[in-house]
């Protein structure tokens, strides 16, 4: 059996998290796959920080709107009942703590919950955070959704992050490929493995050390 589980399959296992009625932000990049998830029983209201509430699935190649896009200038469609509005509106959603949950990467997410996920600080590297920034702080719950282990195999999760910050203790849990964790006072807490792993193999691989949440924990 696997250690892992695939991209799609972590973005299932996140969609099913997210409650009924919430109002939720899929960052840029992997996080976008949770909307093909979600829960068609429940209703759920995505949020673009460009100004569309009430985002639906990505359209059919003929039927493209180029003006009706996402942040990640990817394209969307607009389900009945969206409202579109000013950016800094969005933003004002963002910041005032209007969103249930926001879905976003990570290059880093230290133990306390804090967030790296724009820059590594390599040279030549993008010049400014961006929306995750008003996200991660603005959401009352942050998902992030990142491999454990980067391309060279040194941990995510990790003491303290190294990289420039994203936000400050504002992670609420992590889903990886391994594992889900939740950002507990004392650390990480693992929520669910995945595959063979055991609480043990992820100490080995990241370094930290876990507790485990009990069974049935909310």
């Amino acid at each position: 059996m696997s250690t892992k589980i695939d991209r799609l399959t972590l973005a299932a296992r996140i969609a099913a998290d997210i409650p009924e009625g919430a109002t939720v932000n899929l960052g840029i990049g992997a996080p976008t796959l949770v909307a093909n998830f979600l829960p068609p029983d429940r209703e759920i209201l995505l949020h673009t920080e460009n100004g569309l509430l009430g985002m639906g699935p990505p359209p059919p190649n003929v039927e493209i709107d180029p003006d009706l896009i996402n942040a990640g200038k990817q394209p969307v469609t607009a389900l009945a009942g969206a409202a579109y509005f000013h950016h800094a509106d969005s933003f004002a959603m963002m910041r005032g703590g209007h969103l249930d949950v926001c879905v976003l990467g990570a290059f880093q997410v230290s133990q306390a919950g804090d967030l790296s996920n724009w820059s590594t600080g390599a040279p030549g590297a993008i010049p400014a955070v961006g929306g995750a920034m008003d996200l991660a702080i603005g959401a009352k719950n942050v998902y992030v959704m990142t491999d454990l282990l980067t391309k060279q195999g040194e941990s995510k999760l990790i003491a303290e992050c190294s990289y420039p910050l994203t936000g400050l203790r504002c992670v609420t849990r992590v889903y990886t490929d391994h594992a889900v964790f939740d950002v507990a006072a004392g650390g990480f807490a693992v929520r669910e493995l995945f595959g063979h792993n055991t609480v043990d193999h992820l100490e080995k691989l990241t370094g930290l050390t876990f507790a485990r949440l009990e069974a049935g924990a909310p």
